[in-house]
């Protein structure tokens, strides 16, 4: 479930295109140097071995007019290593991505029409020019990700259309909502929320996290063993045995009405919930929203509306 041009960069221009441009000119001393014209994005990113295989990307996707041309454009780019490491967690190769039908789609993914300075950057939903939106987070100590598991490593890189923004991880829009994501997890080799699916199931609120983007539902979602320590605590072989109303209500008190990442987190703050007058406390100084722990390693799993964090502790109201 699982996210250009970094500095002293070389500006590339063609010698063809530089003798057809000095053509033009007689060799006389008084005669003004004509401007060297600023690189543009595709420009920018081909002077840099950092990305070459977003560079190769974009070629495959024919996507090289459009990125050279007027715009302004402000690309999120990943470097060759954030590739890797997406190829890696995806288990593909790159010819396997470069032949992807969705290429053009991954790729405008990272792409935002008019010229946005890092200055200008603030948390909250953006649209893409893939038309499908990415979600900005500004970590406490300052630093800006995208969908919760990818980092912006250089700012402001300009050109002659746009401005970049160098990410450490590729960023991929959501395909799933919440409810699939919990009910292929449950369904898995290693499976896990089977609890939490049965307990959703049983309280009908499947269908509520059922939506897309104009959703925003935060879920800390308790996996197996949360659920089998609460058995044991309150005595009941199984969900079936949980009164439906209180049930009802922890379920409620799991879920914030708003789509909050890990980075959005603030040590001290008070979440509301779908349960009316019952919120959740964020310590992220030992990890734990009330006395649960989140897992650091199933944080931001992403769905179309909204994020899932898994816990190790059911939360009960007071």
């Amino acid at each position: 479930m699982k996210k250009f041009m970094i500095s002293n960069f070389s500006r590339i221009i063609p010698m063809t295109a530089l003798a057809a441009t000095f053509g033009f000119y007689s060799c006389g001393d008084d005669d003004p140097t004509p401007p060297i014209p600023e690189p543009n994005i595709v420009e920018v990113a081909a002077a840099n071995a950092s990305f070459t295989t977003l560079v190769t990307a974009v070629q495959t996707a024919g996507l090289v007019p459009t990125l050279s041309g007027t715009g302004p454009f402000t690309v999120f780019a990943p470097t060759n290593e954030a590739f890797g490491r997406f190829l890696t967690d995806n288990n593909l190769t790159a010819n396997q991505l470069l032949a992807a039908d969705n290429l053009d789609d991954i790729l405008t993914y990272h792409v935002v029409a008019g010229e946005v300075p890092a200055s200008a950057v603030t948390a909250g939903k953006v649209t893409t020019v893939a038309t499908t939106p990415f979600y900005v987070s500004v970590a406490p100590n300052n630093d800006i990700w995208i969908n919760g598991n990818s980092k912006i490593i250089q700012t402001d890189v300009n050109a002659s259309n746009g401005v970049i923004h160098v990410l450490d991880y590729v960023i991929t829009a959501p395909t799933q909502n919440i409810a699939e994501i919990a009910v292929a997890a449950s369904t898995a080799a290693a499976p896990q929320f089977t609890q939490l699916v049965a307990a959703l199931t049983r309280a009908n609120l499947v269908s509520a996290f059922t939506g897309g983007f104009d959703d925003n539902f935060t879920v800390f979602a308790p996996t197996d063993a949360a659920f089998a320590d609460l058995y044991v605590a309150l005595g009941v072989s199984g969900i079936n045995e949980v009164d439906l109303e209180t049930l009802t209500a922890v379920l409620q008190y799991h879920v914030v009405p708003a789509r909050a990442f890990s980075q959005d987190l603030r040590e001290g703050a008070s979440l509301p919930t779908l349960l009316t007058g019952s919120n959740l406390t964020v310590n992220l100084a030992n990890l734990k929203i009330n006395d649960s722990g989140l897992v650091p390693t199933a944080l931001n799993i992403h769905g179309t509306n909204g994020v899932i964090h898994a816990i190790d502790k059911v939360l009960l109201p007071g």
